[in-house]
């Protein structure tokens, strides 16, 4: 394990490798999921790359490692760092559930950047509902073993109609409009895959946007293709939605997702053209016997 742990850790941070690889490296250390798994990600958030940087964020709070804290806090307050990074690194520390993350993600609540602001708000209220909720309560119900900056909402609520109008409803707290959105991905219906589809068209909030494609990227189903394409080829978009929306047709990776990508591989914006490329790396994985992006 040793061997492959140092292997996985030399090819992440080596910037003449390709980033699909490094994606495959650090997908591996994180379910691995050792301390120097742990070590070897934070090196690498001094690499040009923001969408590995922000992944390697997120791989860090799916870890739920505390040993990651002191430097999610560092990247969090880092602003040389590009607002996807420092989003990615308050949200990391909100899986993570320490409360000594808390003095840092409140003073960041009122940061200029709204991605990171809401980011750092969600995060407060999901170590506050950790602390004085029953833990188990909207988590055991999660059928992707994924670490979500919200629980589902209560089990009583599978009605996809009065969950979409919880979803798309701007003047809800952005918490509990995430409840609604992680209950419509856990009812695993195209029904809710499409009622959660409209989320992406929401104005209020990018951050909101992006983690709609993201869920929809999970559940994996092709009846939101339309809705991911629309919003992938809007130029006018944030850049962490439409990447969000490339590497979501990259986990469906049906034929129709894959002609999407190879449009947008010299797309002007570099996250939206890097995550074309690891979405077809994705999609390539998904049609093979290869290497496993998710958890096992």
């Amino acid at each position: 394990m040793d061997a492959k742990i140092e292997s996985a850790g030399v090819a992440l941070n080596d910037s003449k490798e390709s980033l699909a690889k490094r994606y495959r490296a650090l997908f591996l250390l994180k379910n691995i999921g050792s301390d120097r798994s742990v070590d070897y990600i934070c090196r690498c958030f001094d690499d040009s790359s923001a969408l590995l940087k922000h992944e390697l964020a997120y791989c860090l709070g799916q870890m739920r490692n505390v040993r990651a804290v002191p430097k999610l806090i560092s990247v969090l307050e880092d602003k040389s760092q590009e607002v996807m990074v420092r989003h990615e690194a308050g949200e990391a520390l909100g899986a993570i559930g320490s409360e000594d993350a808390l003095p840092v993600l409140h003073k960041y609540v009122n940061d200029p950047a709204p991605e990171v602001s809401e980011t750092c708000s969600l995060a407060i209220s999901r170590i506050g509902w950790l602390a004085n909720d029953d833990p188990k309560h909207g988590l055991h119900e999660n059928p992707y073993a994924s670490v979500d900056p919200a629980p589902a909402g209560p089990k009583k609520d599978k009605d996809v109609d009065s969950l979409k109008d919880i979803l798309i409803n701007e003047g809800l707290p952005l918490f509990d409009r995430y409840r609604a959105m992680f209950s419509l991905r856990n009812i695993g219906t195209d029904g809710s895959a499409v009622a959660l589809g409209e989320g992406l068209f929401c104005k209020d909030s990018a951050l909101f946007r992006h983690e709609v494609a993201y869920v929809l990227g999970q559940m994996q189903l092709s009846s939101v293709v339309p809705q991911l394409e629309l919003k992938l080829q809007d130029s006018e978009e944030n850049s962490m939605v439409r990447h969000e929306c490339a590497e979501a047709l990259g986990s469906i990776a049906d034929e129709k997702c894959l002609e999407i990508l190879r449009k947008h591989l010299t797309d002007t914006d570099d996250v939206v053209r890097e995550s074309c490329e690891v979405a077809l790396d994705m999609y390539q994985y998904e049609n093979s016997v290869e290497f496993q992006y998710a958890s096992t």
